[in-house]
């Protein structure tokens, strides 16, 4: 196919009437980025101040731009911090995918990722290959134990991100609260990752649109989706990069983590679905970035869990690829 197919996720808000009351909407900021839930509860529970206490507890122990959370002060060299349940699900996430993507998902990059501008500093001002040489040392996640709840390091400085796998796994977390509330049907998507069980509100599985490329801000949609007992998730270039000033060359926030420099990859945009976790299809989405169109299709060979939607750049064209088990639809296909 070489339609102008689409970059990135987003959910796709059908205005629709439904006589079925029991449908509960929430929504908000967090994570840096929006939230939605949406979800079947007859005795229509509003979950608000529990959701915004997992935001909490998970910043509190993954972000890195909030200097006391867990990570920062294990990033700033503090040994001693004793990790929660979520840093060791996510830690042992990142180790699994980390090995089986060849290190082309590392959270450890986060040392270049920082350098480059693309972390919660302001980045270095003369980077140069002595430098990115030097930063390369500490990135690795083998280099990485964590040991009865504390993490153990081989080399230093090192700096753990969990950025590309942690809306993925805050999504799980806010899916698995509400399974608890013995809810079975529900959407819960932050930043377009999303996480869906059961049906909508017209009985009907959760339609997901794939967003069309704008670079100057603008969104529309092309294509959708369907999930039930699904997550998806999408990674993509085209709206998170810098221009170089002297050069005008614009680099892509995705490192390459063999090499520390922005990933040159032809591939645009990875958007993944699967009936893992949405942590899992997170890092795939990242991992994909960084390895290209053609080692991401080598690897999708022997990963039949996986749906994938890819957008690629050939001889200068937008070209798209899709996995056999993806069925895509269309606008007025209905």
């Amino acid at each position: 196919m070489t339609n102008f197919f689409l970059y990135f996720l987003m959910i796709l808000l059908i205005s629709c009437k439904s006589d079925d009351k029991t449908y509960q909407r929430l929504s908000g900021n967090a994570l840096g980025t929006t939230f939605s839930a949406i979800y079947d509860d007859a005795q229509q529970r509003n979950f608000e101040k529990e959701i915004d206490s997992l935001f909490h507890m998970i910043n509190q122990s993954l972000s890195t731009y909030i200097p006391n959370s867990d990570i920062s002060k294990i990033n700033s060299g503090d040994t001693l911090v004793q990790v929660d349940h979520y840093f060791e699900e996510v830690f042992q996430k990142s180790l699994n995918i980390c090995e089986e993507t060849g290190g082309y998902f590392d959270p450890t990059i986060g040392l270049l990722v920082n350098a480059w501008g693309f972390g919660p500093g302001d980045g270095l001002a003369n980077i140069d290959s002595a430098k990115i040489e030097s930063l390369l040392q500490g990135v690795g996640l083998h280099k990485i134990n964590l040991v009865n709840g504390k993490i153990k390091a081989k080399y230093t400085p090192f700096f753990l991100d969990f950025n590309a796998i942690a809306k993925g796994y805050t999504v799980d977390v806010l899916g698995r609260f509400l399974e608890s509330k013995e809810i079975e049907n529900y959407l819960v998507e932050i930043g377009g990752e999303v996480r869906t069980r059961g049906k909508n509100e017209r009985g009907l599985s959760w339609k997901i649109a794939i967003e069309k490329p704008h670079f100057d801000g603008s969104r529309s949609y092309q294509s959708f989706v369907l999930l039930s007992d699904e997550s998806i998730a999408t990674s993509g270039n085209y709206r998170k990069f810098k221009i170089d000033s002297i050069t005008g060359a614009r680099f892509a926030h995705t490192i390459d983590t063999k090499t520390g420099y922005p990933s040159k990859s032809d591939l645009l945009s990875a958007s993944v679905i699967s009936s893992l976790d949405c942590a899992d299809v997170d890092a795939y989405a990242t991992a994909f970035m960084a390895m290209g169109f053609e080692k991401t299709k080598a690897f999708l060979a022997n990963k039949p869990e996986l749906k994938v939607f890819l957008i690629y750049e050939k001889d200068g064209e937008l070209m798209t690829y899709n996995t056999d088990n993806l069925e895509i639809e269309f606008p007025g296909s209905e």
